[in-house]
């Protein structure tokens, strides 16, 4: 059984019916519920926060394994904005536990749980492997949201009968993502209201979305439990990628601003992630499951992906 709401549900749901396995799953919209059936599987509409109509949907399925890709983010990220992440970081800490002890009271032997794998420390090493610590004493509103992944990543790899993995998605490109041609940020690079702020050198770490996806297939069989990067092979610098993200929608180079004209315009947040964010290292993810992306750097995947 998969959750169905976010970007990388879309693209799980066909991948998971095409490698022959049956699967459910689970929306809160009536609407949604009817596009998770044309890709093929069984619909639910459940609220996540309604534990016992919850725990009546996992008994009723009886699934193996639950993938959780449950989210609530606008299509619009604006990181001045308050509130922005809360939805999403609700479900993190109070849907999951409750998918999780509703999945082992089904008697699933796994779930695996997504997660991000741009929260680590911005300190140290410019690549971040899942052993390094993660960012909790960051600027708001990033510090709640890592509070609330280290709540979700614990409930899922730290509660007893159950296999937990969690995948830490690098950030997404490619169809249904703020990043895709139509996206949120494509449109802000194109109006040249997406600079790179001071040098530019906060790490990156993209995965194509269907990279996301072929991943998340390869976990539900593969893996020990823990947790993983699911990266591409390449972070690189914002000064490096997000001229050549410009290049390949045909919009113009993005400006250069300093810090100070970057916290008036977008905030300290902001500014963190254009010039102290790291990387993540996806060789465990290669060496455990089984996977490599398709697309083994963001080079390629915009080229394919927006050109």
């Amino acid at each position: 059984m998969a959750g169905a709401s976010g970007v990388i549900g879309r693209r799980l749901i066909p991948m998971l019916v095409q490698a022959g396995h049956h699967v459910g799953g689970m929306t809160r919209s009536a609407e949604r519920a009817e596009a998770v059936s044309a890709m093929g599987a069984t619909p639910s509409v459940c609220d996540v926060y309604d534990v016992d109509a919850l725990n009546a949907v996992l008994a009723a399925a009886r699934p193996e394994v639950v993938i959780h890709e449950l989210t609530d983010l606008p299509s619009r990220i604006d990181p001045r904005k308050g509130g922005t992440f809360d939805g999403t970081n609700r479900i993190r800490r109070e849907g999951t536990r409750n998918l999780v002890d509703a999945a082992v009271a089904a008697g699933a032997r796994r779930i695996v749980a997504q997660s991000i794998g741009f929260a680590y420390r911005a300190d140290g090493e410019a690549v971040k492997s899942e052993d390094a610590p993660l960012f909790e004493d960051a600027p708001e509103p990033f510090a709640d949201t890592v509070a609330a992944v280290r709540a979700l990543e614990e409930t899922v790899t730290a509660t007893p009968g159950i296999e937990g993995l969690v995948l830490r998605y690098g950030i997404f490109y490619g169809p249904g993502s703020t990043y895709a041609a139509e996206g949120h940020y494509a449109a802000e690079v194109k109006r040249r209201r997406f600079p790179i702020v001071g040098k530019g050198t906060g790490i990156f770490s993209f995965i194509h979305v269907d990279d996301a996806a072929a991943a998340t297939v390869a976990a539900v069989d593969r893996g020990s439990p823990g947790i993983y990067n699911i990266t591409d092979d390449d972070p690189a610098p914002v000064s490096e990628w997000l001229p050549q993200y410009a290049d390949a929608l045909g919009a113009k180079k993005p400006y250069r601003v300093p810090k100070f004209v970057g916290r008036m315009a977008a905030g300290q947040y902001a500014v963190m992630l254009m010039t102290e964010l790291r990387g993540a290292s996806n060789e465990r993810a290669q060496a455990e499951l089984g996977w490599r992306p398709r697309y083994a750097s963001w080079r390629q995947g915009f080229r394919e992906a927006l050109g």
